[in-house]
């Protein structure tokens, strides 16, 4: 966003989190407003004047809101407000998908990037979830990658974190190995990367790399996770795995074809969570979605106007456990799934 003010240094150390309860139904539209104007001023790093111009009120209203908020004690290193919107979505984001647990993000406004809210509430709940001795697999993505200065960092004996894709070669700010690494590090853990391309020229290169160049222990470790961490991309040329050089318009052109919404670990999948039939399919360095569903807990964070359908197909392809988004996604999905989704 043009003007954004830079983010408060004391607020925005990796110890901040933010969290939002349920509102009673007799909540005023001042709490409401509070709350939101809180969200916008510590999370989305917006300015007084913006965030006046998003709701409609004075700049001095803004300033009353966000002094109230703190002595409330709204905002202490999280905030903590009253919307019981969000809470509505996230039981039915439950009950409509079969998660254990559903965390939306508020926005300012509809048309807003959700990333930086998906970001926040990632981080304040990973930071709480990650334990000692843990076994955490991770993919990547912009939204994943967001969500670093938001982790609580503390150190973790024990604590192992296995990229599941390859991609180590990528001289780009956002790749595999690069997340991998830097979430290993918030935890003071060990980084386990999968030393290859993401996408390879043949089968037969991919049955090489695995068995005569020491991937099988990576993969072994794929074998026993105690947590996989992923986002998910949609099929429109937006997106971070298009962006990144690693698929052609003609791919992408005859995956769509083929039925493919999105991809989960560069497995391009349809909206009923089925892999499509194509050959990048094959050729991806990254570990099978079956293993991945053998992990207890499963968090998917992710969330976007055109992902709709990839996020209601990942719903089944990957099972999540713990599914983090924002109001607006969670709003289109539930109005996509129609009532008739089923539990994975």
């Amino acid at each position: 966003m043009a003007g954004k003010r830079q983010p408060d240094q004391e607020a925005f150390r990796g110890d901040m989190q933010a969290t939002e309860s349920a509102l009673p139904a007799n909540g005023s539209k001042f709490d409401r407003l509070r709350v939101r104007a809180a969200w916008m001023y510590f999370i989305e790093q917006m300015t007084q004047n913006e965030i006046a111009d998003v709701l409609g009120v004075g700049r001095v209203t803004v300033v009353r809101m966000l002094a109230e908020a703190r002595a409330r004690n709204e905002v202490r290193i999280a905030i903590e407000g009253e919307l019981a919107e969000i809470v509505r979505l996230e039981r039915e984001l439950e009950r409509a998908f079969g998660l254990q647990q559903a965390f939306v993000a508020p926005l300012s406004r509809p048309e807003a990037d959700p990333i930086p809210a998906i970001a926040a509430k990632t981080g304040a709940y990973l930071s709480d979830a990650m334990r000692p001795e843990m076994r955490v697999g991770v993919g990547w993505g912009q939204t994943l990658f967001a969500t670093l200065p938001f982790l609580g960092s503390r150190s973790l004996s024990g604590f192992k974190v296995i990229s599941l894709l390859g991609g180590v070669g990528v001289a780009r700010r956002i790749n595999p190995a690069e997340f991998a690494w830097r979430f290993a590090q918030a935890f003071q853990g060990d980084g386990y990367l999968i030393p290859t391309p993401a996408v390879v020229d043949s089968v037969a290169t991919k049955q090489a790399l695995v068995e005569r160049c020491g991937l099988q222990e990576i993969f072994r470790l794929a074998d026993d996770l105690d947590a996989v961490l992923v986002s998910i991309g949609g099929i429109a040329s937006a997106t971070t795995f298009y962006r990144g050089g690693f698929l052609s318009e003609s791919d992408r052109e005859t995956l769509v074809a083929s039925g493919a919404v999105g991809d989960l670990l560069f497995h391009f999948f349809d909206r009923e969570g089925r892999l499509v039939d194509h050959p990048v399919n094959k050729l991806v360095m990254s570990v099978e979605i079956d293993r991945l569903r053998r992990a207890p807990l499963r968090i998917l964070a992710s969330g976007g106007k055109e992902k709709t359908d990839a996020l209601v197909g990942a719903m089944k392809l990957f099972a999540p456990t713990v599914f983090i988004t924002d109001e607006e996604s969670a709003r289109r999905m539930l109005k996509s799934a129609s009532g008739t989704c089923q539990s994975p």
